[in-house]
């Protein structure tokens, strides 16, 4: 199973979208423990990818770079680097790939996750988005190593990804401004694994659209 990489731009232009959405859920998340402007930046960034998208007949990997781009340069606080080398490796992984098979998106996450962790301070278990990074990324490995076709490794990281996110729920939070709160951050989902939840649900749903 396969997609066009060509004709793949609907995927980040999903991406685009969902955080749209939901950017008054994710500020109101980050509201309650963190400086309540998570949504807004995400929604910026995003948002002005799009617009930079306009007129254009970008491949998926050419709107992910876009997206990288933006979000490094445009987004204020730890989020915009961190989702900027997200999509940048991505778009590193995939640029030279015309059709899209199961081991290049693992590649592309499993690449996507070892950046983040270089340029970040956080570790599993500090309420993050690697909290639902992580279990995603291994959850599409497992799947694949099971003989899973791409399909059923996109369920299997959603599921992953969503489960790893409702964690975050019952932690306590041990870096950025939530941390400060202690045991009073506990009780509340994170906003960053929250977004990192929306992204690779979305990414799932766009892609299992497209595969032939």
């Amino acid at each position: 199973m396969t997609f066009s990489n060509k004709d793949a731009q609907s995927v980040v232009y999903d991406l685009i979208h969902t955080i749209q959405k939901n950017k008054d859920y994710l500020s109101e998340l980050d509201g309650k423990i963190g400086d309540g402007d998570h949504g807004i930046n995400m929604n910026k960034g995003f948002t002005l990818c799009e617009k930079k998208l306009e007129g254009t007949e970008p491949s998926m990997s050419q709107a992910l770079r876009v997206l990288g781009q933006t979000l490094m340069e445009d987004i204020g606080g730890s989020m915009g680097p961190l989702y900027g080398v997200f999509f940048e490796t991505m778009a590193d992984k995939s640029e030279e790939v015309s059709e899209i098979d199961e081991a290049t998106f693992e590649a592309m996450l499993k690449s996507a996750l070892s950046e983040v962790l270089f340029i970040g301070n956080a570790q599993r278990g500090d309420k993050s988005l690697l909290e639902t990074l992580f279990p995603a990324q291994e959850a599409f490995s497992a799947a694949l190593t099971q003989g899973k076709d791409f399909a059923e490794a996109l369920e299997a990281m959603r599921f992953a990804a969503e489960t790893g996110w409702r964690s975050t729920e019952d932690m306590v939070a041990k870096i950025g401004r939530a941390s400060r709160l202690g045991e009073r951050s506990r009780g509340f989902l994170d906003p960053g694994a929250t977004s990192c939840y929306l992204i690779l649900d979305s990414f799932a749903t766009s892609i299992k659209k497209m595969l032939k």
